[in-house]
């Protein structure tokens, strides 16, 4: 159990991503849709009114900052407890801790607990009845969807706050305030070039993108004197990997993901994979590819292979829930299965020329026998009297006109002979033996 106190400042022998870590709420950086001015949980704080919550974020992204700030603004003794190694015994310390500050201090206590969804059932069961009464304000933080992983009863009486990785330009300015205000930076008279390099390496960590500022000012600092000038190199052995060329929101972000749709189009697994490869470690949003995929799916597929559309569709649900890195294997699977596919553009391309019709012919009238009639007047008027109910005939079927007057010839989906298509080709053929399909 560590209590931290909330009115400490860190020596300078602290890792610089504790000892840089935002004080108050006018330092932090990022999460404005929960921070900014009249947004809800700036709202709360300022106004002392701190309900138990969930932190849902990405490493780096702020949770325990934030919890520290909060505990700090509000007054309120704060204990942190990481979920692996901590137990029901330690949050019984707590609470009798936080019972002594009701009755006597008439102070409020706030227990954080970092990765609160790594706490089994019986740990989060015993936070359930002091969440409830308000003996303590619970903050838990999670990379994992709370959905799943803190039970129902608990995660009913928090609120959940999902936090967003820091964007570049947030990145850029932590950096900036690090440079400018931390002692030891400054006595070593440090300065960064190529900092979209660190940026990259970071994925919009802030704690990542300090730690490897801090590892490669340190390999810098080896036998020489300051200033430390801290650049490409040092980055790429503090993090012990290259740097992969990709501009996440620029010309080459384009251009990798139009080369991974192309090689699934093209049917290469192979190519597939190694652009999947290259955005995955160029740090593109995971969910992004996944869309994509999906689109993809029906669009490319389509009916060759109706489960193509079903698969992308759970990716895209699955590294949701799982987040980075594991997600990169759903990624990975989908991707080589949708190369593999048989191709089909006939939906598409059905879609398509029937919008060109309807905007050329605006109005064209819903055949009589296929409308609907609700009342006397529209049933004498002849709306349905014609229609033939396709169960009361051999099959299933029967051929009757479903197109306007002026369209009733018109074939847009044309199936083709691949995959599942080449059935839906034969069994429409067999239907409709006066059109040509």
């Amino acid at each position: 159990m560590d209590l931290f106190d909330a009115s400490a400042a860190p020596s300078n022998a602290a890792p610089l991503a504790e000892r840089s870590r935002p004080r108050t709420l006018a330092e932090f950086v990022g999460q404005e849709h929960l921070l900014g001015d009249g947004k809800p949980l700036r709202i709360l704080i300022d106004g002392d009114q701190v309900p138990s919550m969930v932190l849902w974020g990405p490493p780096g992204s702020g949770k325990t900052t934030l919890a520290r700030i909060i505990a700090r603004q509000t007054r309120s003794e704060f204990f942190q407890l990481n979920a692996v190694s901590s137990g029901v015994k330690d949050v019984r310390e707590v609470l009798d801790r936080a019972e002594h500050n009701r009755k006597y201090a008439r102070r409020r206590t706030i227990l954080f607990i970092d990765e609160i969804h790594r706490f089994n059932k019986a740990q989060q069961d015993a936070l359930l009845h002091s969440v409830e009464e308000g003996l303590i304000t619970l903050i838990g933080a999670t990379t994992e969807n709370p959905s799943f992983e803190v039970i129902p009863p608990l995660l009913s009486r928090c609120r959940v706050y999902v936090l967003q990785p820091l964007a570049e330009g947030q990145l850029r300015h932590i950096l900036g305030n690090v440079l400018a205000a931390d002692p030891v930076l400054r006595e070593h008279g440090v300065t960064v070039r190529d900092t979209e390099v660190l940026l990259q390496l970071a994925g919009g960590d802030a704690r990542t993108m300090l730690n490897g500022l801090e590892t490669a000012v340190r390999l810098c600092a080896s036998g020489t004197a300051a200033p430390l000038v801290v650049g490409r190199k040092e980055f790429e052995e503090a993090f012990q990997r290259a740097t992969v060329r990709y501009d996440d929101g620029g010309e080459e972000h384009y251009n990798i993901i139009s080369a991974f749709i192309k090689s699934m189009r093209g049917s290469d697994p192979d190519a597939a994979v190694y652009w999947l490869a290259r955005m995955v470690e160029g740090g593109e949003d995971p969910k992004f590819i996944a869309r994509r995929m999906v689109i993809l799916a029906s669009e490319d597929i389509g009916n060759a292979d109706p489960y193509a559309l079903t698969l992308a569709t759970s990716a895209f649900t699955a590294v949701d829930y799982v987040g980075m890195p594991e997600a990169r294997l759903i990624l990975a699977q989908t991707a080589t299965y949708l190369a593999s596919c048989p191709k089909s553009n006939a939906s598409y391309m059905a879609l398509e020329q029937a919008l060109a019709d309807v905007r050329k012919i605006t109005d064209a009238p819903v055949p009589l026998h296929l409308r609907n009639a609700p009342t006397g007047l529209m049933a004498h008027l002849g709306y349905g009297s014609e229609y033939k109910y396709a169960h009361q005939f051999d099959g299933n079927f029967v051929e009757q006109q479903y197109l306007p007057d002026r369209l009733r010839d018109k074939v847009y989906y044309r199936p083709t002979d691949n995959g599942r298509e080449r059935d839906i080709r034969a069994r429409l053929k067999s239907w409709w033996k006066s059109r040509s399909r």
